[in-house]
């Protein structure tokens, strides 16, 4: 399995655990959102996934703690793509 895959694959489970936690609970508000809008349910984690990719690069490459009031607002975005 190449690096790319096993990070979209961790990416995806933090996002499941989110769900299945509802920790945060925007993360299922934001879910509940994109399904009712046509999304399916892979899309819709793939998007979540990426504002959760967002704050791994912030704190893996920039040494920034999570933010999480950034990733909320990220999320509050989508269907946008998130860019801050």
């Amino acid at each position: 399995m190449k690096n790319n895959e096993i990070l979209r694959e961790q990416i995806l489970e933090i996002v499941k655990n989110q769900l299945e936690n509802n920790d945060p609970p925007e993360t299922k508000i934001t879910y509940n959102k994109l399904t009712m809008n046509g999304y399916n349910d892979f899309q819709s984690r793939q998007m979540i996934g990426q504002c959760v990719a967002i704050e791994l690069f912030e704190i893996i490459k920039m040494g920034k703690p999570f933010d999480n009031d950034r990733y909320i607002k990220n999320l509050k975005k989508l269907p946008k793509e998130p860019f801050e």
